[in-house]
C-alpha cells in the first residue's frame, strides 16, 4: 500500500466537516451526538415521557415485534418513495412532527427544520408551541407546511391561530386532542426545565459544562412562545398557565366550528380508536394523526400500531391516516406503512439531527431515513408504496406469527 492510499484509508483528505460528521450513519448515531452536545435537563426534555414513562418505553418496543418475511425474485430494482396525499406528490412517506419549543434544543429551531423539510419535499408541521412565529417559518419554508392547533378555551384565540394558518399558506391543519391537561413529565420536574425555566442546581451545571450550547442559546433571541406574542396573553405565565388555557372540555362541537373556519384539509390529531376515527371522517376531517404524543401525555395510551389496523379496517381507504410516536429507522416507517398509513411522522429522530447539528442534522436524519426505507423495501421485494400496502400482511410477523393471515384488511 503506497502513502497515498494510506492517507485515502485514514480520510486524510476528508474535509474538516466530513470528518466531523463521518461517523454518523443512523439516527442511533444522532441520539447520541446530541446527548453529548445538549445539558442532561434539556436532553431530558427532548428524550422524556410521561409518569412512568411505560408507553415511551413501548413505543420503540412495539416496532421491534415485527420480523419481515421478504419476496425473492420479484424483478424489482430501486422501488420508488412517491407518495399522494392531500392532493399533493411527496417524494417520500414521511413527514416531520409538531413539537414545542424547538429552539431549546438548537438556536436553528423551527426555521432549520422547515428548511431541511423543505428541501427534501416533505411536510413540516408548525406548533401552536413554537418558539418560532407561523409567518416566520412560512417565510423560510417552500415545502408542504401544516400547523398543528391546541384549542384554546377563548374562542378568540383558536380563531386567531387558525386564521393564521390560512395567511401563512399552511395546506393542512391538525387539531390535537390530547392535550386537555398537560402530562407529568417527571424529569423535567426533576430538573427544574419549566417555562420559563426554574432550574436545579444540577441542571445549571450541566448547562455549565456545554458551553458551546450555552453560546448558540445566548446568541439568538429570547426563547419565548412566538404564536402568543401578547404580554397579557397566557404564555406570559410560562407553560403552566398557557397549558391551563387549553380547552379541558374539548368536544366534537368545537371541532365543527373549526371545520367552518377552515377551509383546507383537516386531520385530528391523538390516541382515536376506530369509532373516533370515523366520526372524525363524519364531521369533514380528511383523516386523522394517530399518536400517542410520544408518550408524553396519558402514560400507558395505546401504541398507533394498535389503532392503525382497526382505524383502516373501519374506514377502508377512504381517510389519509397518519402515525408517529416512536419511528427511529426507515424499517420502522415502512412496517407502518405495510398496516395501513399513508404516512409515518417522526419527530424525535428529527430533533437529535437538530441537537446534534442544526439544519444540517435534520437534513442527515431525512436522508438517512429515505434511504433505509429504500434498502428496506428494495430487500422485500416491494416496487413502491402501493404495492407495500397491498401486500402488507404476506410482509410482516408478529412475534413470529403472521399479521392478518387471511389477507385484507
Amino acid at each position: 500500500m503506497n502513502p497515498e492510499e494510506v492517507i485515502h484509508l485514514l480520510g486524510g483528505r476528508r474535509r474538516r466537516s466530513h470528518r466531523k460528521f463521518g461517523n454518523l450513519h443512523s439516527v442511533s448515531d444522532l441520539r447520541r451526538a446530541a446527548r453529548r452536545r445538549l445539558p442532561r435537563a434539556v436532553f431530558d426534555y427532548l428524550e422524556g415521557g410521561a409518569e412512568q414513562e411505560r408507553t415511551l418505553r413501548d413505543n420503540q418496543a412495539r416496532y421491534g415485534r415485527y420480523r419481515f418475511q421478504p419476496r425473492a425474485l420479484t424483478g424489482s430494482s430501486a422501488p420508488s418513495l412517491e407518495q399522494t396525499l392531500l392532493g399533493r406528490e411527496l417524494p417520500l412517506p414521511l413527514g416531520l412532527a409538531p413539537t414545542g419549543y424547538t429552539r431549546l434544543i438548537h438556536p436553528d429551531g423551527e426555521i432549520g427544520a422547515a428548511r431541511a423539510a423543505s428541501e427534501a419535499g416533505v411536510p413540516y408541521t408548525a406548533a401552536t408551541m413554537a418558539t418560532t412565529s407561523l409567518a416566520e417559518i412560512a417565510a423560510n419554508s417552500t415545502g408542504p407546511l401544516w400547523f398543528q392547533l391546541y384549542v384554546n378555551s377563548e374562542w378568540p384565540v383558536t380563531e386567531r391561530l387558525v386564521r393564521e394558518a390560512e395567511r401563512a399558506g399552511c395546506q393542512a391543519l391538525m387539531v390535537s386532542v390530547d392535550t386537555q391537561v398537560a402530562g407529568q413529565r417527571l424529569r423535567d420536574l426533576r430538573n427544574g426545565l419549566t417555562i420559563p425555566p426554574s432550574l436545579s442546581w444540577t441542571a445549571l451545571w450541566g448547562i455549565a459544562i456545554h458551553p458551546g450550547y450555552w453560546t448558540g442559546l445566548l446568541g439568538g433571541p429570547g426563547l419565548a412562545f412566538a404564536n402568543f406574542p401578547d404580554a397579557t396573553s397566557p404564555a406570559a405565565g410560562g407553560i403552566a398557565e398557557i397549558t391551563k388555557s387549553f380547552e379541558a372540555a374539548l368536544s366534537w362541537q368545537h371541532l365543527e366550528r373549526i371545520r367552518e373556519l377552515w377551509a383546507g384539509p383537516l386531520l385530528l390529531k391523538g390516541p382515536l380508536g376506530p369509532s373516533d376515527v370515523a366520526r372524525a371522517l363524519a364531521a369533514g376531517c380528511e383523516g386523522v394523526y394517530l399518536s400517542n404524543h410520544g408518550g408524553r401525555q396519558l402514560d400507558r395510551s395505546p401504541h398507533p400500531l394498535e389503532l392503525l389496523v382497526a382505524a383502516r379496517r373501519e374506514v377502508g381507504e377512504a381517510a389519509v391516516l397518519l402515525v408517529d410516536s416512536g419511528i427511529r429507522t426507515g424499517a420502522d416507517a415502512v412496517i407502518a406503512l405495510a398496516l395501513g398509513a399513508d404516512l409515518a411522522m417522526v419527530g424525535r429522530a428529527y430533533l437529535y439531527g437538530l441537537a446534534a447539528a442544526g439544519e444540517r442534522g435534520v437534513r442527515l436524519a431525512i436522508s438517512m431515513l429515505a434511504e433505509e426505507m429504500e434498502r428496506t423495501m428494495q430487500l422485500l421485494g416491494v416496487g413502491g408504496i402501493a404495492e407495500l400496502r397491498r401486500l402488507g400482511p404476506e410482509l410482516l410477523r408478529l412475534d413470529g406469527a403472521a399479521v392478518h393471515a387471511g389477507g385484507g384488511w
